[in-house]
């Protein structure tokens, strides 16, 4: 999907956003009846789409919201009766915010399908937007693509070297510095959380660092992104049912893609912020020589382990990176995760669950960043109590604390391993979709994370040249 501001006279197909009242005469008396309707959002009348625009007394973020669903919900009719490109007209903001969901909602994945679908939009037109806007636009939207590209890749053919490969191509083709650690380096480093999990698979795991550091960064210590790369999630041992569970696993490298995301979007826009990356990868698989529920593993920092379930192992390579990232003294840093079903059972598919140790204001920055974007953040406590569920009789900790507060519980294990500030998201409820109906999230991969973070870097940036 490409974007571009300039006037194309040779475009047929346009969409126009404006309100009832300002549409009025193009509509027939049964038209603009319908369109009030709140159900029904845009009319086709020949080649030109008319949106009906958000209602004045919607909140800013839900008007952006109501457009993007807009635009997804339009692809179809695009798709059906355009030549591929469309121009599209109206309020910036508001333009904006269709294109989005159009560009989002058109995503497929169809890298395995034989026979192609031979429509497809091609190239949206948005006079009315700025170049800058437009190419900010772009670099997210591919962000996401990106992202979900690499989640809906089955680990057939994407296991963990394939990952930090990609991470190496996207490096060279940006501009940004990456280093993959190899087998020998993380166990010559003690990384007992990424080694003991990789023990039942006969792929070797990996450990990325990526780094990007432009000339005008306004952050000298920089912000650390860590990304959950767990390649396919069997549970190991404690092996996860498949229907409805083992079947969509391989996701749980979502906050790894996140990452990898987010890296693509901001390289992209030169955006002035030092961020550093880092990517535990291997899958959780019953084979070779498996950790067992009762082994005690020792970390990257010396803390030992008692593993009471193998299905509990995002948080033991998370935490091997995390006091990894302690050598860069962060200014902040941020880890994604498809970490636990406690986080989904609490905000079902409509939130991510956050916590951490960032100061309030960081948190808000946050919290304004998902809602423009409508990637949602829900924060839950870290109180000293939820570290006596992880207090272990034969070790420093033990990997789950029970069924109460689950979400809450693998965020403290992993506090344990940060000296610095930090925020944790989990991104279990929305980063992999099982119903269709999600407008222009979709089914299956959903690339959360990117625009959230990217929308996070943009108010952080702008705080600073204040």
């Amino acid at each position: 999907m490409r974007f571009s501001n300039t006037k194309n006279p040779d475009i047929h197909f346009s969409i126009l956003i404006d309100k009832v009242e300002e549409l009025t005469p193009r509509l027939s008396e049964i038209e603009k009846q319908v369109l009030v309707k709140d159900s029904v959002k845009f009319i086709r009348q020949g080649n030109t789409w008319l949106v009906k625009a958000p209602d004045s007394n919607q909140s800013e973020y839900e008007a952006l919201e109501y457009l993007r669903v807009v635009g997804s919900d339009l692809v179809s009719e695009l798709v059906n009766w355009t030549t591929g490109e469309v121009v599209i007209s109206g309020k910036p903001t508001h333009v904006k915010a269709l294109s989005e969901g159009v560009a989002l909602g058109s995503y497929r994945f169809l890298k395995y399908v034989s026979k192609k679908p031979e429509n497809s939009l091609k190239q949206l037109f948005v006079p009315d937007v700025s170049e800058n806007e437009l190419l900010h636009l772009q670099s997210v939207v591919q962000g996401v693509f990106t992202a979900r590209d690499l989640v809906n890749e089955p680990v057939i053919s994407l296991n963990a070297n394939d990952l930090a490969q990609f991470a190496t191509q996207l490096g060279a083709r940006l501009g940004f510095r990456v280093e993959i650690l190899e087998k020998k380096k993380i166990e010559a480093l003690k990384m007992g959380g990424l080694l003991g999990v990789n023990k039942g698979s006969i792929d070797p795991p990996t450990f990325t660092i990526m780094e990007y550091k432009p000339s005008g960064a306004i952050n000298e210590k920089p912000i650390v992104l860590v990304g959950k790369g767990v390649m396919f999630d069997t549970g190991g041992l404690s092996l996860k049912p498949t229907p409805g569970s083992m079947d969509s696993m391989k996701s749980d490298m979502s906050g790894a893609a996140a990452v990898l995301g987010t890296f693509e979007a901001v390289a992209s826009l030169q955006m002035p912020v030092h961020l550093v990356g880092l990517i535990p990868a291997t899958d959780n698989r019953p084979g070779e020589n498996a950790i067992t529920p009762g082994d005690i593993i020792t970390m990257y920092d010396g803390t030992t382990v008692e593993v009471l379930n193998t299905d509990a192992e995002g948080r033991l390579i998370l935490a091997d990176a995390l006091a990894y990232a302690k050598k860069y003294e962060p200014a902040l840093a941020i880890d994604l995760a498809t970490l636990t079903g406690a986080a989904v059972m609490a905000v079902s598919k409509h939130a991510n669950v956050v916590m951490g140790t960032a100061d309030d204001h960081t948190f808000s920055l946050l919290e304004k960043a998902g809602y423009t974007t409508h990637e949602r953040c829900v924060r839950l406590p870290l109180w000293k109590e939820y570290r006596d569920m992880l207090k272990s009789q034969i070790a420093d900790l033990k990997n789950i604390g029970g069924r109460e507060a689950g979400a809450i519980t693998a965020g403290k294990f992993l506090e344990h391993f940060t000296a610095y500030p930090w925020i944790h998201i989990d991104i279990a409820p929305t980063a992999f979709l099982e119903d269709s109906g999600n407008a222009y999230r979709g089914k299956g991969a959903t690339g959360t994370g990117v625009r959230l973070l990217v929308e996070f870097f943009n108010l952080w940036v702008n705080e600073h040249y204040r």
